[in-house]
């Protein structure tokens, strides 16, 4: 299903419309669960010349798409917070108490576990709607989400203008060998951190 939506949406990579598709893609991939980096990975193997600007479209549409998925979490805490998270079937799943304390410890550490939230396969909107529901500061949020995803989107520009197609081949052989073994690296390190700095 994927590589056919990538494959309609790849059909504009030569069109006047390329930008404006590559925006409104990674603008709702802050919103939305979907997997962005093979449509910035085509894009920048076929148009080398433009990688670091499809880069920085990707980037601001995403933290704009982050922006958005922040204030739909603080819009559901104003005016249905209290509602969710003294319901019973809730408080069944996590306690109001322990809700608070979540909240609290996500204050506390809102810049390591903002930049945490932009390495995969954590996704990112589960990160920008919790920060808007638990009321995060608004500047933080923007500079660590600019951080996250400029890291994350110019690191696959500049890898892919520099290995293209050999890359691309390895990712789409190997791609579920690469999803668990990244998944399974970045759950110890993120564990390793919360043991020493949460608990």
């Amino acid at each position: 299903m994927f590589a056919a939506l990538y494959g309609w949406l790849g059909s504009f990579l030569h069109s006047r419309y390329a930008e404006l598709i590559l925006g409104l893609v990674f603008y709702l991939e802050a919103i939305l669960l979907l997997p962005v980096e093979p449509m910035l990975m085509v894009y920048c193997h076929e148009r080398k010349d433009k990688a670091w600007w499809y880069a920085t479209i990707a980037t601001i549409s995403s933290v704009l798409g982050a922006l958005t998925s922040y204030a739909m979490g603080y819009l559901l805490w104003v005016h249905a917070g209290h509602q969710i998270i003294y319901n019973p079937y809730v408080a069944y799943v996590i306690k109001p108490e322990t809700f608070t304390y979540l909240c609290s410890l996500y204050k506390k550490y809102e810049w390591a576990a903002l930049l945490l939230a932009g390495i995969p396969p954590i996704p990112f909107k589960a990160a920008t709607l919790t920060a808007g529901f638990c009321r995060l500061s608004l500047i933080p949020f923007v500079m660590c989400a600019f951080i996250v995803r400029g890291i994350r989107f110019y690191g696959v520009a500049y890898v892919t203008t520099q290995y293209g197609s050999s890359l691309i081949a390895f990712v789409k052989k190997y791609r579920y060998q690469c999803m668990v073994a990244g998944a399974a690296i970045i759950s110890a390190v993120v564990w390793r951190i919360a043991v020493c700095y949460l608990f």
